[in-house]
């Protein structure tokens, strides 16, 4: 076993566990690891994906549903809608530039992940865990589905916002609901890709294999932890993705231009929660007042 493909099969686990614990990120991993260790093109990279984050979410999936937290109704029309977008995405996909694709798959992440920081807009709605209107569901997984599917990632960094910000279901059942979604416009988007991508089928198994194994550790940890710290710590896990993807596609001086920003920007925030009280006050006002009042 070479060094390469241990040091991918370690970080596979990663993949699991992001899917496990927060219902979704997986291809942002994926797609980074098995094109910059795993030394994938981006085609091959996001067709693969699409595979290890579809097989994984449907094991993860069960250990969710076993604990009350999937919503079957929701998950299986989104996703049956999606398979329909991530379908046609996937075969739009095979056609686009490995580029291209990648620096619009990091534009979405920095979208969704800012979506997640920030949270609900309207303070005072209470999440609930019901079945969402039927009309809504399709036309959202339609959408989610297209744009996952194009961009090869099982969807989770989007549809886990879909569930819980737009639908009002709460993090956790929004998480495990998101399982099923994936698992479903995953394959989907394959089938679309392998029109005109082929893949190393035994690295591509051994990943999946890793992966499975970090989502069910993360299924296990999933629910035991506060919800308001669950999103944003997956809108900052994101966001510090899709900037990472950005530096690595722009051509120069771009990709260093969207560096110095993204370090300047941290360091503000870091100094903002931190040493500001008046800022830190304001701050935790935003990530408590949701939690209490959907609790309420």
């Amino acid at each position: 076993m070479t060094l390469t493909l241990l040091l991918t099969l370690v970080l596979s686990v990663l993949i699991g566990l992001s899917l496990g614990l927060l219902g979704g990120g997986g291809s942002i991993l994926t797609v980074p690891i098995l094109t910059y260790v795993a030394g994938m093109n981006p085609k091959e990279a996001i067709a693969a994906s699409l595979f290890v984050v579809g097989t994984t979410s449907a094991v993860s999936a069960v250990s969710h549903a076993r604990n009350g937290r999937v919503k079957w109704r929701t998950g299986l029309v989104f996703g049956a809608a999606g398979m329909a977008g991530a379908f046609g995405g996937g075969l739009l996909g095979g056609h686009i530039p490995g580029t291209v694709l990648m620096i619009a798959f990091a534009l979405m992440m920095v979208a969704t992940s800012l979506a997640m920081i920030r949270g609900r807009k309207n303070r005072v709605a209470q999440t609930h865990d019901g079945d969402l209107p039927l009309g809504k569901v399709v036309l959202e997984g339609l959408v989610v589905g297209l744009v996952t599917g194009l961009v090869g990632a099982g969807g989770g960094f989007l549809v886990v916002p879909a569930l819980a910000l737009l639908g009002g279901l709460s993090m956790p059942v929004a998480v495990g609901t998101s399982l099923v979604v994936i698992a479903l416009k995953s394959f989907a988007g394959l089938g679309g890709y392998l029109t005109t991508v082929s893949l190393d089928w035994a690295l591509v198994s051994g990943v999946t294999a890793a992966a499975i194994l970090g989502s069910l550790v993360g299924a296990r940890l999933a629910g035991k932890i506060p919800e308001a710290a669950l999103r944003k710590a997956f809108g900052v896990f994101v966001l510090a993705m899709g900037v990472f993807v950005l530096v690595q596609e722009l051509p120069a001086p771009a990709n260093f231009v969207v560096a110095i920003l993204a370090a300047a920007l941290a360091l503000a925030a870091v100094t903002c929660r931190y040493l500001i009280p008046s800022c830190r006050a304001r701050f935790l006002s935003s990530n408590e007042e949701p939690a209490i009042r959907a609790s309420g």
